[in-house]
C-alpha cells in the first residue's frame, strides 16, 4: 500500500495545480447545496396560498409523485418534489468530480512527460491504476458526503420535520452513501480506460464526461413526469452500476498495456 499512497500523493500534487479541477472539486458542491437553500429561502418569503398554486411540473408530476406525499400538506409535498431533484444531484457530484481527475491522470502525465518514468518503475498495474482511482474518487465521495450533510443541515432549519423526514429516507441514504461511491467507481473506470486509449486530455474529458448524461436524463425524467425516482429505481441503478463495475474493474487492469502505451504514444 505504500507504494499505492505515493502514487494518491503525486495525483493530488499533480491534478489540483489545474484550476478547472480545483474549482469542480471545491465549488461545484457548493453551488450544489446553495442553490436548494436559496429556493427555501424563496419559498418562505412567498404566501402559503401562492406556494400552492405553484405546479411547474403540471399535473402529470404531482399525480406520479403523489405516493411519496400521502401524509404531507399539498406545500409539504411541493418542497419535498422539488428538494428531491436536488437531493438526485448528490448522486451526480461522485460522477461529475472524479471523471476530470481521472480523464487527466493517464494522457495528462503523458503529454507532460512524467507518464514514461513512472511506467519505468517496479510498481504494478494493479497498483498504478489503484492510486490513481483512489486519488479520483476520495476528494470526490467526500466533497459529496459533506455537502450533504451541509444539505441537511440547511434544510433541517428552513423546512418542517415531515419533510426533514422525507429527505433523510433509507432512499436517499442509500442513493448518497452506497450508490453514490459506486457510481464514482464506474466513472473512474471508463475515465482510465478513455485515457489510457486517447492522446488528447480535452478529447478524454469529454468523452468521459458522457457518463454524467444518464443520471441527467433521470432527473430531467422526473421534473416532466415521466419517471418517478423511489427505492426501486435507485436500487436498481445500484445494482447495475455494482455488475458494470466489477466488469469494468476487470477491464481497466486487463486493458491497459503499459508497454504499448509508451510505444504507440513515442
Amino acid at each position: 500500500m505504500a507504494k499505492v499512497r505515493v502514487i494518491v500523493g503525486m495525483e493530488w500534487a499533480e491534478v489540483f495545480k489545474n484550476r478547472m479541477v480545483f474549482f469542480i472539486t471545491a465549488f461545484l458542491p457548493l453551488v450544489i447545496v446553495a442553490l436548494p437553500l436559496i429556493m427555501l429561502v424563496i419559498f418562505r418569503s412567498v404566501p402559503e396560498a401562492d406556494l400552492n398554486s405553484m405546479n411547474t411540473g403540471g399535473e402529470r408530476v404531482l399525480e406520479l409523485f403523489a405516493p411519496l406525499c400521502a401524509d404531507l400538506t399539498e406545500t409539504d409535498c411541493l418542497q419535498v418534489y422539488t428538494l428531491s431533484l436536488f437531493l438526485f444531484m448528490f448522486m451526480i457530484l461522485p460522477v461529475a468530480i472524479p471523471v476530470t481527475i481521472a480523464a487527466y491522470s493517464i494522457v495528462g502525465e503523458k503529454t507532460t512527460g512524467s507518464l514514461e518514468p513512472l511506467l519505468a518503475t517496479p510498481i504494478t498495474t494493479t497498483e498504478l491504476l489503484l492510486g490513481k482511482a483512489l486519488a479520483a474518487m476520495t476528494p470526490a465521495i467526500l466533497a459529496t458526503w459533506l455537502s450533504y450533510l451541509i444539505f441537511l443541515v440547511g434544510t433541517r432549519l428552513l423546512v418542517s420535520a415531515a419533510v426533514f423526514s422525507a429527505l433523510v429516507d433509507p432512499l436517499w441514504l442509500l442513493a448518497v452513501f452506497i450508490v453514490g461511491p459506486l457510481l464514482a467507481l464506474l466513472a473512474v473506470c471508463t475515465s482510465l480506460l478513455i485515457s489510457s486509449r486517447v492522446s488528447d486530455p480535452r478529447a478524454a474529458e469529454q468523452l468521459s464526461a458522457l457518463i454524467v448524461l444518464p443520471l441527467i436524463l433521470l432527473v430531467v425524467g422526473q421534473s416532466v413526469g415521466l419517471i418517478l425516482i423511489n427505492r426501486q429505481v435507485i436500487l436498481l441503478i445500484g445494482l447495475v452500476v455494482a455488475i458494470l463495475d466489477i466488469v469494468l474493474v476487470f477491464l481497466t487492469v486487463r486493458l491497459f498495456e503499459r508497454e504499448t502505451i509508451l510505444t504507440r504514444w513515442k
